[in-house]
């Protein structure tokens, strides 16, 4: 997020109300004489469900009789189960929240199966900087990179690890060697190694352009070189916490940022990706190699098909997605909530 594009977002939010205060996870010593200070109207914290410091913080907004709004905000989308003392902890966290912002419809529906009745707001906590990711031509880039203007450019940005799909995006490629393209991979990962070998093993790695992360400010310029970004997160069962295991794609920033540059998106169907792409892009079964290839040889062999998500998937991010976008949706929902009884 450019400093601008903050301050816009942040003061926007701000012209709700003077009082209104947005705490996020640490408390400091001085939390009581600054929530008496501001008298909030509402307060945010981050991870809510079963967070000790989010039961502090409703606890102080009872005992100083603020009759603040409870908020918090939750990535989580995965079910779960809660033992004592924690379901009772999440019990009171739930019963006395009055607004929730959650990045995705999944989480949603988990925390409503733990008993959460209230208002929602489905929306991530990040938009896209539209100055930023912005559709620019990158001739020079593209020549250091060995790309002409008869290359269809593949691209992936994100993690270099396997639930990111990129294994499953190489065995689809691998089906449409007959086909011009060149993959570009941005980003960093324990699979860097496995990738490579997959690819000479595959004789594709001579259309491999593999990149390390670069600074998030440099990203849209390797956007840019891309005729479609693909996604292909893939759910799994392997990560463990104490009260839950798994992991699936909770958003899918990398989409929208593609968007906002005019270029088409493929994604698989995990988690919030297709919530995110809906019709502006093309969706596959997650871990589906045949499915994947298949929308990359739609994408090939249809340009006018490429302009019409492109543009689609523009105008979506523009008015969803942007950084001024969101705010207006957070503060028409905290709106909401303060109007409420």
């Amino acid at each position: 997020m450019s400093e601008k594009t903050a301050v816009t977002s942040a003061s926007v939010i701000a012209k709700f109300s003077d009082s209104l205060i947005f705490l996020l996870l640490t408390f400091g010593a001085d939390l009581i004489s600054l929530l008496r200070q501001f008298k909030p109207q509402i307060v945010q914290a981050e991870q809510g469900a079963k967070a000790l410091s989010y039961a502090q913080l409703i606890t102080l907004n009872k005992l100083l009789n603020l009759k603040a709004k409870n908020v918090f905000f939750t990535w989580w989308n995965l079910p779960y189960t809660s033992k004592f003392p924690i379901n009772w902890l999440e019990a009171y966290n739930l019963n006395n929240t009055d607004g929730l912002i959650i990045g995705n419809q999944d989480g949603l529906e988990v925390l409503r199966e733990h008993g959460y009745q209230g208002k929602a707001k489905i929306m991530p906590q990040l938009g896209v900087d539209q100055q930023l990711f912005a559709p620019r031509p990158q001739p020079e880039l593209a020549s250091q990179l060995g790309i002409t203007q008869d290359d269809f450019i593949i691209g992936f940005v994100g993690r270099f690890v396997e639930e990111k799909g990129i294994l499953t995006l190489l065995k689809a490629l691998t089906t449409l060697k007959e086909l011009n393209w060149k993959l570009l991979l941005l980003g960093r990962g324990d699979l860097k190694a496995t990738i490579l070998a997959t690819a000479k093993e595959a004789e594709i790695k001579d259309r491999l352009i593999l990149v390390e992360s670069v600074p998030h400010d440099e990203v849209p310029r390797y956007i840019n070189l891309m005729n479609v970004l693909v996604l292909p997160s893939e759910t799994t069962y392997k990560f463990k916490t104490l009260t839950a295991a798994g992991w699936k794609e909770q958003f899918g920033h990398v989409l929208i940022e593609a968007m906002a540059c005019k270029v088409p998106v493929i994604g698989s169907d995990s988690g919030e990706i297709p919530n995110v792409i809906g019709e502006a892009g093309l969706i596959f079964p997650e871990a589906d190699t045949e499915a994947l290839a298949n929308c990359l040889k739609s994408l090939l062999s249809q340009p006018e098909l490429r302009e019409k998500l492109a543009e689609l998937g523009y105008q979506k991010a523009m008015a969803q997605y942007t950084n001024q976008a969101l705010a207006k949706q957070q503060l028409e929902f905290y709106q909401e909530l303060f109007e409420s009884k």
